[in-house]
């Protein structure tokens, strides 16, 4: 399916645009970063599927496709840059990983708040926001780490202007943890491309295709990033690895899993509200009922597949919301427990200083409705009592007083 990167215009609603080229982009990042080829160009058919999507779907504006190849680029040079490292160091590509823990669950119900907790103590590792875009810093040395960090945040603050709510929906700091949808996206197999463009023939691709051959390359790309500091446990985060559990266990067999839980109603039409948030400055047009039919199928497929994983693996942990929020030491030192580590007093003490200055929820001013999404509560409601009787999940409050931990 390469060749479908080849097109060169597409008509959208009658009109002729110009449109991205997956060949293209491959033949200006080798040549970019002088390099003949890739090692591995697996990458490429997702890549092409992708491309595609983005061409006949999303519907992109101008801004759109300047971002699209944006970021393409910056993958396809971070695979050259491995490729260049691997040869000159190899055994990169033995390091271990041992039992990485993976933070999962519903979407805004409290992972982003408990994995930033957590890399708080110096013995955890956390792959953070400006290493996802650029794993290694300019040559440079630490002066090149920070120039990294300023860039990325500069990025970031470009998207705040260009979506001014997104900073109250989820919290963007180059310096802090970030989810690992942003390390499989550098091999074009991540759902954080569904979550910020509609393209539906991809997510429907890679629903079918599976994660496996991403979770490869996400160890790969721990690989890269504990080399540079080693000597600590990973800790892994992201609502979407739900939907990989069954690669996660096949990549890391000694991985550990920790679900969180919370009244989905309370959060579905948060959820939905930030993937329109994400989309809007990338696409022409924003179908919010279209979203809401999104989200609302994801995670009842999602909480349905957290039902079948707990139903055959009882060495899954489970915490709730309001655990995390209300008692969050105690939740730690239950993870840490069933981790098999130990949390020490410089790492207490460093939690405890977080938690005093971290805001627990939002600005409480934002008040989202599943009916602005075209979901229905009632409905809902009946969807998810199977997962909210599988886990006791309490009822919150409605969606008009949806919270906003992330």
């Amino acid at each position: 399916m390469a060749s479908l990167g080849k097109l060169q215009t597409s008509t959208v609603r009658g009109r002729e645009r110009p449109t991205l080229d997956a060949e293209e982009m491959i033949a200006a990042a080798l040549a970019r970063m002088g390099r003949k080829d890739f090692s591995d160009r697996s990458f490429v058919d997702p890549l092409s599927r992708l491309v595609w999507a983005y061409n006949s779907e999303a519907d992109l504006g101008a801004f759109g496709r300047r971002a699209v190849r944006f970021d393409v680029m910056r993958a396809l040079k971070n695979l050259l840059r491995f490729d260049s490292i691997e040869e000159k160091e190899p055994a990169i590509l033995s390091r271990p990983i041992k039992q990485p823990i993976f933070i999962t669950g519903l979407p805004r119900s409290g992972t982003t708040f408990l994995h930033t907790l957590l890399a708080q103590d110096p013995a955890i590792a956390t792959p953070l926001s400006w290493q996802m875009f650029y794993p290694y810093p300019s040559k440079l040395g630490k002066a090149g780490a920070d120039l990294r960090r300023i860039w990325v945040d500069t990025q970031f603050q470009v998207m705040i202007m260009l979506s001014p709510e997104l900073s109250d929906l989820h919290p963007l700091s180059a310096k802090e943890p970030q989810e690992c949808t942003d390390i499989t996206a550098q091999v074009f197999q991540s759902l954080r491309f569904d979550s910020t463009y509609r393209i539906p023939s991809y997510q429907s691709w890679l629903d079918s295709h599976g994660h496996h051959d991403a979770y490869r390359f996400h160890r790969r790309f721990l690989q890269h990033l504990d080399a540079q500091a080693p000597g600590r446990r990973w800790v892994l985060k992201s609502p979407d690895h739900v939907f990989a559990l069954d690669a996660i266990k096949a990549v890391y067999p000694d991985a550990r899993i920790v679900f969180l839980h919370r009244d989905p109603i309370s959060v579905l039409a948060s959820v939905a509200k930030l993937t329109e948030v994400l989309r809007r400055p990338f696409g022409r047009a924003v179908d919010r009922v279209d979203i809401g039919k999104q989200v609302s199928s994801s995670w009842i497929d999602g909480a349905n597949r957290m039902i079948g994983a707990a139903a055959s693996d009882s060495s899954i942990l489970h915490l709730h919301y309001k655990q995390v929020v209300s008692a969050s030491l105690e939740a730690v030192e239950t993870l840490y427990r069933h981790s098999g580590l130990t949390l020490s007093d410089e790492g207490r003490e460093r939690m405890q200083a977080w938690l005093h200055r971290a805001p627990r929820t939002g600005n409480g001013q934002s008040r989202y409705s599943l009916t602005e999404f075209g979901m229905d509560e009632t409905a809902l409601r009946a969807r998810f009592a199977a997962y909210m009787d599988a886990f006791g999940v309490a009822r919150e409050w409605g969606p008009a007083r949806t919270l906003q931990m992330a």
